[in-house]
């Protein structure tokens, strides 16, 4: 059992930054690849960005390449999500997900994902 707990959101300018976090429990959270994904109001949730168990490979949506840099520190049982630039379309509540690294097989799936948090809300003004 793996519960997840975000944090780090609020309320931005367009073009400001945040740094999201997300706290795991368990001894294993090595083990586990982890997601970001987030839900607009009205609109399905999306794939965000990915990180491998080991943190040797990420993924990211398209639409936040260059933007966004997921990390995670195994020692602290915590993914991170970098944001920066940000934009009024990004306006989410954003999840993190963990996932067994030998189960997953599509990173931007959310079906490939065991465990979800309740989420943290950004908001970016215009």
């Amino acid at each position: 059992q793996v519960q997840l707990v975000e944090s780090g959101g609020g309320l931005v300018q367009a073009g400001g930054s945040l740094r999201l976090s997300c706290a795991a429990s368990g001894r294993t959270f090595s083990s586990y690849a982890m997601g970001w994904f987030r839900q607009a109001p009205g609109k399905e949730r999306e794939f965000v960005a990915a990180i491998v168990s080991s943190g040797a490979r990420t993924y990211y949506a398209d639409s936040v390449k260059g933007r966004f840099t997921i990390s995670r520190d195994n020692a602290k049982n915590t993914v991170y999500l970098q944001v920066n630039s940000l934009k009024p379309e990004d306006t989410a509540v954003y999840y993190c997900a963990a996932g067994p690294q030998i189960f997953i097989r599509a990173y931007s799936d959310d079906v490939s994902y065991n465990y979800w948090g309740q989420g943290t809300q950004v908001t970016v003004s215009s």
